[in-house]
This record gives structure tokens, sequence and C-alpha cells, in this order.
């Protein structure tokens, strides 16, 4: 599990212990607040959003967009069928510079890590850590 991921269930568990006390009366918004490491507007927009939509609406939605920088699916399959049809001998560094020299937009770390993924490219070994 991502850091992200288990950092939001736990502000969720968390919710849940300070909406208790707060719902029950043992607990004022500014205390429920605190307990969440929140300002209390915020412990208030956790309120409607709760009241809206259950535990769902309190997770962050930023989490599940998709990088607008991260490059389409289609681009990373044609890069390596390219390479499998017709460049299985060259190295990633060739392969990079015609590649650049065709119109690809893509660094070289990028190029490599897609090669790799799909077995095409060895590993290096120098940095590899034992175990």
């Amino acid at each position: 599990m991502k850091l992200t991921k288990l950092l939001q269930e736990i502000r969720k568990m968390r919710f849940e212990e300070a909406y208790e006390g707060w719902h029950a009366g043992r607990l004022t918004q500014a205390e429920a607040a605190r307990i969440l490491g929140v300002y209390e507007r915020s412990f208030r927009r956790y309120l409607v959003r709760h009241e809206e939509e259950g535990l769902a609406g309190l997770t962050d939605r930023r989490l599940e967009q998709a990088s607008n920088r991260q490059a389409p699916v289609d681009e990373a399959m044609a890069l390596t069928g390219e390479y499998r049809r017709r460049y299985t001998k060259w190295n990633v560094k060739h392969f990079h510079s015609l590649y650049k020299r065709t119109g690809g937009t893509r660094s070289y770390t990028w190029v490599k890590r897609r090669l790799q993924e799909a077995g095409l490219a060895p590993k290096s070994k120098i940095f590899s850590l034992p175990g």
C-alpha cells in the first residue's frame, strides 16, 4: 500500500473517532480538529462532506487524478513495439538518439525504463543491491 493511501485511511479512522466524540458532545469542534491536526474550518468542511457522502467524501480526490505529465499508454506500446521489430540488437543509448531524431520527445531515462519494464533492455548490475 502506498504511503498516501495509508495516511488517508488513518485520517478516516481518526475522523470517525473525532466525529463520534463531537457528535456525543464530549468534544468541541476545536478539540476534534486538534485531534485530526486541522483547523476548525477544515473540520467543519469534513463534517459537511461526511454528511453528504459518508466516509467516501473524506478521500483526497487529488490521488484519483491521473498526472497530466504521464505519457499515454499507446506511446509506450509504440516505442516498445518499434524496438522489438527493428532494433533489438541496439543498446538503449543508440536507440534513444534515433528516437529523438525521428521526433520523439521523451527523455533517455523514460525510454530506458519503458524498455526495461518490457524486458527488452537489461538492467545494470552495477547499482544492484545484494539480496
